[in-house]
């Protein structure tokens, strides 16, 4: 069966958004229960490789015995890594912390190869050390397949997430086959440009996976963080979302909120070793806090709120105006759709 999604789900709790939004998703969406607003925090004596692998292994071994959901092995035998690079050098998922996850994974039985990284931009990730320069050639972090999304190899034309927001550029060659195919079998097909394909690794091709975002403000989504790391940042053709205030939050909200994506999205992992209050996500020295915490949390929105309440306190004390309103939009949109809670009073801190 066909695994089509659209922007739907929103339509009986935002009036406002109906008129625009046209069902086009195959089957029904599985309630799935929002997962606990449990944060779990480990202070760092400083950004070294050491630090971050004694704190991510404290912090992933409580989990699991809280949890009793040990990260090992499935029937897949492979695990993924969602990091973030668009920002550039300076912004980035921290090496150190990548590699100290890796690490976790293969004590609990992952292979090096079983372990794939995935990013968005190929010049993004050479930037920022995740792939080699190009004289030197590969496409792997030392031993760790990574996979390269805007080289278009890792959608899938039966995965696509549709909203009536064109793209301002010419389909690519997968946006061009799902038309071809869909004219050859006779079916109808929505205009292309309208199609965001989904990277499928994630929850096709993995037992599980890690999202590690690094967090920033966002002058349409209000914060760039793990909720977009895991859906814009991890498309096609969403470039037309970045552009629109009033499509951004709900197209964020829905491809979250989608069963399959959510059931292998195990974990996100983020290090506060440098978030950037005003003027991103593009990176901007100047507007960068740093604090010596890992979080980590099954709870995506929750981060995020909390993640803004310190993008404030910053902002505040620059003299720039905190994001309100319009811009926790999104962080509400997912706490409808029962990905998270944008209340960070609700958090449950565990400090292992």
């Amino acid at each position: 069966m066909n695994r089509l999604w659209s922007q739907c789900l929103l339509c009986s709790l935002l009036p406002w958004l109906s008129a625009a939004n046209t069902a086009g998703a195959a089957g029904e969406v599985a309630a799935l229960p929002p997962p606990s607003p449990v944060v779990w925090e480990a202070a760092l004596p400083d950004f070294s490789a050491g630090a971050y692998a004694d704190a991510v292994e404290r912090l992933i071994a409580d989990y699991e015995v809280q949890t009793g959901r040990p990260l090992q092995p499935g029937a897949r035998h492979r695990v993924g890594l969602k990091i973030y690079t668009d920002s550039g050098a300076g912004l980035a998922t921290p090496p150190a912390l990548v590699r100290a996850v890796v690490g976790v994974l293969e004590r609990r039985g992952f292979a090096a190869k079983q372990i794939f990284l995935v990013g968005l931009n190929q010049l993004r990730l050479r930037d920022t050390g995740y792939l080699p320069a190009l004289s030197k050639g590969g496409n792997s972090f030392a031993e760790h397949p990574v996979f390269v999304l805007d080289s278009g190899r890792f959608y899938d034309a039966q995965w696509f997430y549709d909203s009536p927001l064109p793209a301002r550029f010419a389909p690519g060659v997968l946006e061009q086959k799902a038309e071809a195919d869909a004219a050859e079998a006779g079916t109808d097909s929505v205009s292309i440009d309208r199609k965001s394909f989904l990277a499928t690794p994630l929850f096709l091709e993995a037992d599980f996976w890690i999202n590690l975002p690094v967090y920033s403000d966002h002058p349409v989504l209000g914060i760039n963080g793990a909720l977009v790391n895991a859906t814009l940042w991890n498309a096609s053709n969403t470039a037309r979302f970045f552009r629109s205030p009033a499509n951004a939050p709900a197209a964020v909200a829905e491809m979250a909120a989608i069963p399959e994506l959510r059931e292998s999205w195990r974990l996100t992992i983020v290090s506060l070793e440098r978030y950037q209050f005003i003027a991103g996500p593009p990176f901007n020295s100047l507007y960068t806090a740093t604090e010596p915490r890992l979080w980590l949390s099954a709870d995506p929105v929750l981060l995020d709120s909390l993640m803004l309440e310190r993008l404030n306190a910053e902002r505040k004390h620059a003299g720039f105006r905190p994001l309100l309103g319009e811009d926790r939009r999104l962080l509400e949109f997912c706490e409808q759709l029962g990905v998270g809670t944008a209340r960070a009073n609700k958090v449950v801190w565990r400090r292992p």
